[in-house]
């Protein structure tokens, strides 16, 4: 290989380690629901002896059964918050830059592979503009510091893809297998691409590879859901029935979407047009001479075409395949003046909003104002405190996040109502009043103030740049202004 040759290869993997290391620091706080509440809530809690979604069979407030969450990746959290906390480490915000930093350093893995597999597959010139999109795709840096399932797989799935292409031998299939089998245990979808996988082997009579291929898949995942669901529920592949289930019975219900198109107009628009035309029609274009990678990529965009819950970050696991795939696609047109005329001009177009897009999104401070609001109660020395969350104002409130207020005892109560009592009951108040959006704040806190004549301000929380512009061009995105006040009953 002379990727670690090349300087122009040394420049991409700086500028990789760069952004990365950029979003580490500038970027923290959560990207959506799931990547924290499913994921660090969780790991967290069990490593301070709670349980916060009751998902162990041996909790109180357990319901009985499995709830359909794979428990490799929130295990992975859990070793790592349990091994911080003892070596004394328990600041959350500390806590949360390390475990971006983890995952910032193990995302390199598709920068590094990503060219190794257009370098096998095509030239060190393809290579290097894959390189450079993994490297510095805008969205990239930032779902590489995320906790997201979606995102946390990629390493793992490009890795297998590497091992796939390079075939030096058949302890390489098995090999290949075993790391997508890990990507299967955390998200169960990316098993849609491991069939695509077997499913070219299979009709190519390739029964080395379809074989040692298909071990390596069902090894690691018996090992990681079939052994641990045993161990915790007392049978195999307890979550994985169950989020079955769920999906059968009750996931087509949710969040229901009927742009069959949606994915494609995601795999486009991160790319900016015209260049995100051009990617997918390289990708239509390559079917025929990469299939090892088309076919599975494109089975796992059908999947989820065809599914009705379509959410855009579903389709983010199969980017880096994506954009492989479009790179050498449109490389296999004939070569003529206008193909390179317009492959640069969408190149110097794609470089101009890119740039600013990437500095913006590396830097974003996620859902600021609720870390905030938490991390300003973190410390005070209180037990089983009880915080009224006032959104009375807009009929609202936001779920809040109790990993930064490091006390897993918080209880809270919502107020979305102003006919609702500034009490729990009569003799009880509350320890901390969070006051959600500026509408009416004024008059709201004077009416508190009539409960609670001592009330203090302790924190302002406004929410960052990102969260005003999402919740601007979508009022769904309840980014909020948050003040926290102290009761001192």
């Amino acid at each position: 290989m002379l990727m670690l040759k090349n300087q122009d290869f040394k420049w991409i993997i700086g500028a990789a380690i760069l952004v990365r290391l950029i979003a580490v620091i500038f970027s923290p706080g959560y990207g959506m629901h799931d990547d924290h509440f499913l994921i660090i809530e969780s790991s967290s809690s069990w490593a301070n002896g709670s349980d916060y979604n009751n998902w162990l069979p041996w909790s109180e407030g357990n319901a009985g059964h499995p709830e359909g969450h794979s428990f490799t990746y929130v295990g992975l959290n859990f070793i790592y918050f349990y091994c911080m906390k003892f070596i004394g480490v328990v600041d959350p915000k500390i806590l949360m830059f390390f475990n971006r930093l983890i995952h910032a350093l193990v995302s390199m893995l598709v920068v590094v592979y990503g060219i190794k597999i257009t370098e096998k597959l095509a030239n060190i010139k393809q290579a290097k503009i894959v390189g450079w999109l993994l490297a510095v795709l805008w969205i990239i840096p930032f779902l590489s510091v995320r906790n997201l399932v979606e995102s946390a797989a990629i390493p793992f799935l490009v890795w297998g893809v590497w091992l796939l292409i390079r075939e030096k031998n058949g302890r390489d299939f098995l090999w290949a297998g075993l790391v997508i089998g890990f990507a299967v245990s955390f998200r169960y979808q990316i098993g849609v691409f491991a069939l695509g996988v077997a499913a070219i082997y299979f009709f190519r009579f390739q029964w080395k590879a379809f074989s040692f291929f298909c071990s390596g898949v069902l090894a690691m995942f018996i090992l990681t859901q079939g052994l641990v669901d045993f161990l915790i529920w007392g049978y195999p592949f307890a979550e994985l029935w169950a989020y079955i289930t769920y999906n059968m019975n009750e996931g087509t219900a949710y969040l229901p979407n009927t742009n069959y198109f949606m994915y494609f107009y995601v795999l486009i628009g991160v790319f900016f047009v015209p260049l995100g035309f051009l990617m997918l029609f390289g990708f239509f274009k390559s079917w025929k001479k990469y299939a090892l990678l088309f076919v599975p990529t494109l089975i796992f965009i059908l999947f989820h075409t065809l599914y009705p819950n379509r959410q855009e970050r579903f389709i983010l696991t199969i980017l880096p395949i994506f954009i492989i795939l479009g790179v050498l696609g449109y490389e296999l047109l004939a070569e003529s003046k206008r193909k390179n005329k317009i492959w640069n001009s969408s190149w110097i177009a794609f470089w101009v909003l890119n740039i600013p897009f990437l500095l913006f999104a590396s830097t974003m401070y996620s859902k600021k104002s609720r870390v905030e609001a938490m991390d300003a109660i973190a410390g005070n020395n209180l037990k089983n405190e009880v915080i009224l969350l006032e959104g009375s104002a807009s009929n609202k409130v936001s779920m809040l996040p109790r990993f930064y207020a490091n006390d897993w005892s918080v209880a809270t109560v919502d107020r979305t109502d102003s006919l609702t009592s500034w009490k729990r009951n009569d003799t009880l108040g509350y320890d901390y009043i969070f006051f959600f959006d500026e509408q009416d704040l004024a008059k709201r806190i004077n009416e508190s103030k009539k409960v609670y004549p001592k009330m203090t301000l302790v924190k302002e929380c406004e929410p960052s740049l990102l969260d005003k512009l999402l919740r601007t061009l979508n009022p769904r995105n309840s980014n909020e202004y948050i003040e926290v006040w102290k009761t001192n009953e």
